[in-house]
């Protein structure tokens, strides 16, 4: 649900291509490409055709998919691009990441994107891009938004009627969502917490977030935890190995497999609108 891959601005470990043969190589049904730059739903529908191709039409049941990241490179918080990528298939919007004005904080400047006004209220062009997210029944990302600002946008997110909600690697530094905050977050509106396998630090340096991930589970419960990568640097694994790490460190400590198999497979698959068995 949370891969990038080439081309972007920074060096990543596969291009879509190489992205998608290492997904049928090791039996997924999809990825979910990620960028902070704009829309993948183009490049999504090149990389299926090129599927459908190479395959000389044969069904591997793979499908790539396409997203929108509200940052500066789609003028931030636009309804129509929002819009044109769900009317081009896009399953997953979501909110600022590297150009939120929480990051912009956290790195020690000023300025970003605001999804909640001084008055503590979400800001009109998010709640028409609600809307959006609602009419065509695809997934809220909270993106890089600090604690106080998810619980606002995702309390509004449920008034107007938007089912499919993921709080963005919430332990992620630079969101910063206590273990107390995540567990009121999914008491209080039932949403997804897509937990990921590791975050940069700063400096090329990652730092691992299974052990605190194992934590989180127990406190929560597996089936509002969806185990997820956030893969494709240079500095990390790639994208499938570091998910046969993840998952094969959650049941060397006791997570069992049906739990698992939740996380990695129902959860998406319910995200992604995927009907058939996984």
């Amino acid at each position: 649900m949370h891969v990038h891959s080439a081309p972007d601005i920074r060096e990543r470990a596969y291009t879509d291509f190489e992205l998608m043969e290492a997904g049928i190589r090791v039996g997924a049904k999809g990825i979910v490409l990620k960028s902070h730059h704009g829309s993948t739903v183009e490049r999504a529908f090149l990389v299926n055709e090129h599927n459908k191709i190479i395959n000389n039409g044969m069904n591997n049941d793979f499908v790539m998919y396409g997203s929108i990241t509200l940052n500066y490179g789609v003028g931030g918080l636009n309804p129509i691009a929002v819009e044109t990528a769900l009317k081009m298939g896009a399953k997953v919007v979501w909110l600022p990441t590297i150009h939120a004005s929480n990051q912009i904080y956290k790195n020690g400047q000023v300025g970003g994107i605001q999804c909640v006004n001084q008055e503590g209220n979400v800001v009109e062009n998010l709640v028409d891009i609600l809307e959006l997210i609602k009419k065509y029944n695809v997934v809220l990302g909270t993106g890089h938004l600090s604690p106080q600002e998810i619980f606002v946008v995702v309390k509004k997110a449920r008034e107007i009627g938007v089912e499919k909600i993921v709080i963005t690697h919430p332990e992620f530094w630079v969101v910063g969502m206590s273990s107390e905050e995540q567990e009121r977050i999914v008491k209080e509106y039932d949403v997804i917490l897509e937990r990921c396998y590791a975050q940069p630090m700063g400096g090329g340096v990652y730092k691992s977030n299974l052990a605190d991930n194992l934590e989180i589970i127990k406190r929560v419960g597996y089936k509002n935890v969806m185990v997820d990568t956030d893969g494709g640097q240079i500095e990390n694994p790639n994208w499938e190995i570091a998910l046969e790490q993840y998952m094969q460190f959650l049941l060397d400590n006791g997570v069992e497999e049906d739990k698992l198999n939740y996380m990695t497979k129902q959860i998406p698959a319910k995200l992604l609108g995927r009907s058939e068995s996984i």
